[in-house]
């Protein structure tokens, strides 16, 4: 349970991206008598891509071999995908036709790029990698994510806090969605590397220790964490909603700096800033 290099992936992303759709919302005239799903069956797929059934029919079961990018582009147009869940599906197949890496690397921020965390001072700011282990952060940064950081464990992963740790049930005030958002990246980073060791124990621990990490992977709903808002119950400072923005590094592959901003005099700002009065305050790291 949990592997996410299992050859099934692509397979169980096309069945259920394949069962959303309708005949209905296709375009299409619902045939053939009484219908065991809601979803459009395979024959509906291949009509839609202007592709064999029988070569739709081994793609989902995920033989890729040779399949052209024009082919993925219409299957994706066929299923409806918006641009997070057509990456997925070339991540995926990129991902089956390339042999499996081995061993585990090292991730850690550069001196320049934390230089650059040190440097920004009136907004929240750390350094994550795929797997959302936060790798470093500045000084507002680690006084936000107090309550992730009060795990002695290092480094933080932000996963494990919102699933295993009762405590962000209060910190995110809307838990839901940012555990369907932490899941989705996970899954989306699970296409573009299957054979990551510490992805693929990390999705073991919390299928086998979260019902509700384990109902969301099994899914197979893809997301990216790019830019929003998102709000937070702070134990020091209360309520505050908080927009953030998600930058990759381009130097670093695989590494995102998040930065998060609150309106100009608005009563996240001032919260954020009595956030930051205290973490300025000795000895307040959370390192």
């Amino acid at each position: 349970m949990g592997s996410v290099s299992s050859g099934n992936e692509i397979r169980e992303f096309l069945t259920t991206r394949r069962a959303r759709v309708t005949p209905e919302r296709a375009g299409l005239r619902a045939y053939g008598g009484r219908r065991r799903v809601s979803g459009l069956r395979r024959e509906e797929v291949a009509l839609l891509a202007n592709i064999s059934v029988e070569y739709y029919t081994q793609l989902e079961r995920g033989n890729v071999r040779g399949v052209s990018e024009d082919v993925l582009e219409a299957i994706a147009r066929a299923l409806q995908f918006d641009e997070v869940e057509r990456t997925h599906l070339f991540d995926l197949v990129r991902a089956a036709k390339r042999r499996p890496a081995t061993g585990r690397t090292t991730e850690r921020v550069r001196p320049g790029v934390q230089r650059v965390l040190d440097s920004i001072t009136e907004s929240a700011a750390f350094v994550r990698n795929g797997r959302l282990d936060i790798l470093s952060a500045n000084r507002l940064g680690y006084a936000l994510y107090s309550e992730a950081f009060a795990n002695p464990d290092r480094p933080v992963n932000l996963a494990r806090f919102v699933f295993l740790d009762r405590q962000s049930h209060t910190f995110y005030a809307d838990w839901e969605g940012i555990a369907d958002a932490g899941v989705g990246s996970l899954r989306a980073e699970a296409g573009r590397d299957p054979y990551d060791r510490d992805l693929s124990d990390l999705v073991g621990e919390l299928s086998m220790q979260s019902e509700d990490f384990r109902v969301r992977w099994a899914s197979h709903d893809v997301r990216q964490y790019r830019s929003g808002t998102q709000p937070f119950r702070h134990p020091l400072v209360g309520d505050l909603t908080l927009s953030y923005e998600a930058l990759q590094l381009t130097a670093d592959i695989g590494l995102t700096l998040v930065v998060y901003t609150a309106e100009p005099d608005s009563p996240s700002q001032e919260a954020l800033n009595r956030l930051a009065s205290w973490s300025s305050a000795p000895d307040r790291s959370s390192r």
